[in-house]
């Protein structure tokens, strides 16, 4: 009996440590469409399955794209653009726009968070920032009102300009005249199970100082990285270095264990003369890696039990956008939806652009060439209020098995 004690602890003691943490790590696309060539949403479905995404983010709440996607089992994150934040800010305002933009399309359409605004703080408009936490609030507000608060969460993606300091990763922190903005949002997205999202660009750091940073660092090609001298910890690639730095930053306020999300990384297939490392090739390694380290199911050095929960920028290339030539050509797709560049997936004929939403054209999809599917059996990422709910509900679950096992340990025992 003394034995099959010990061997019984034993295995409730594998149970906790295998159950109690649970890793989602998946990849999410940015559905951008400043563009007047993109296809219909509907023949996009195919391309995001392609690609093996479970999730797609926008930058708005395009009506055409939520009905396109119902019934997927694809997850998305609808924006609020910067231009909503003054209006926001009105509760009536903010629960009509809610009704209006993601409860009509629920629960056909499995939307699961709002991005209110996009890098407000680094705008450096006062009047702009301080509409941001009331505008959040306002929706998540709406969300209660409409018993929908369980099911989506309210947030906002910041730029890696956020940062006063990034290298090393442990000594991250944030800009000082923003500290007062940050901490209250924080403190909401903390109270609400929401997660912190930032849009990092390695290629940005890579194009600003092409002697001093190491291509295969930021591209995840092997090399020898650096250690941080804050920790020990040594990295071999930058965009897990920014990403602890971010975990430290906000560690450094009291919210280190605050989930953290990519909501926009990528790398441009194209760029001007001027934008070193810009090219279909290193686009290829960039993005091919990344869905490589994403599959592997782990955190970074700083974080090894987070998990990663990454959106690569862009599902296509947006002719219509404005700013250098790259701002163009981060799309893993053309518009006529075959592949920028080999990705190892086949993409689809679109029988071209339709500029616009209309449905016309008959051409029939080649089938997808699959890479990374998902492994979830509801076939969708978990959102992060519904990961932390999950996790109590395993949590209670295996106490209320163990308690039983004790039970009937008592009850054989002599």
């Amino acid at each position: 009996m003394e034995r099959f004690t010990t061997h019984l602890l034993h295995f409730i003691f594998l149970l906790f440590s295998g159950n109690l943490l649970v890793l989602v790590s998946s990849i999410g696309i940015n559905y951008g469409q400043i563009a007047n060539n993109l296809p219909s949403p509907e023949k996009v479905v195919p391309l995001v399955k392609s690609i093996g995404a479970t999730r797609v983010k926008l930058y708005d709440a395009d009506p055409d794209v939520l009905k396109a996607f119902a019934n997927t089992g694809v997850e998305f994150i609808v924006g609020l653009g910067n231009e909503y934040l003054t209006k926001m800010q009105d509760p009536t305002a903010a629960q009509s726009w809610v009704k209006t933009n993601v409860q009509a399309y629920l629960p056909a359409t499995k939307i699961t968070s709002i991005a209110v605004g996009n890098e407000v703080l680094t705008f450096n408009d006062t009047s702009l920032s301080g509409c941001l936490l009331p505008a959040m609030q306002s929706i998540h507000t709406a969300l209660i009102n409409l018993n929908m608060d369980r099911q989506v969460t309210v947030t906002t993606a910041h730029s890696l300009a956020i940062l006063e300091t990034s290298y090393p990763p442990s000594a991250g922190a944030f800009r000082e005249d923003l500290k007062g903005c940050l901490s209250p949002i924080l403190d909401f997205l903390s109270k609400t199970c929401s997660p912190f999202l930032i849009n990092a660009y390695p290629f940005f750091a890579y194009k600003a100082n092409p002697k001093q940073i190491s291509l295969d660092f930021v591209l995840f090609q092997p090399n020898d990285g650096i250690v941080d001298s804050g920790n020990n910890l040594h990295y071999d690639n930058m965009l897990f270095a920014q990403i602890d730095a971010v975990y430290a930053a906000l560690g450094s306020l009291g919210y280190k264990k605050l989930p953290v999300q990519i909501s926009e990384t990528g790398w441009p297939s194209k760029g001007d003369d001027d934008e070193v490392g810009a090219s279909p090739e290193n686009a290829k390694k960039y993005n091919g890696n990344l869905l490589k380290v994403v599959s592997q199911k782990k955190g970074t050095p700083a974080m090894p039990e987070y998990d990663l929960n990454i959106f690569v920028f862009a599902m296509f290339n947006e002719n219509l956008k404005p700013g250098p030539t790259s701002e163009r050509n981060y799309g893993l797709f053309k518009p006529d939806g075959t592949p920028a560049y080999g990705l190892g997936f086949s993409g689809i004929s679109t029988g071209g652009g339709n500029s616009g939403h209309n449905n016309s054209g008959t051409n029939t999809p080649t089938p997808p060439s699959y890479i990374l599917p998902p492994e979830n059996p509801n076939n969708g990422y978990m959102s992060i209020s519904s990961a932390e709910r999950l996790i109590w509900r395993r949590s209670i679950g295996i106490l209320s098995g163990v308690g039983l096992i004790l039970i009937l340990i008592s009850i054989s025992l002599p």
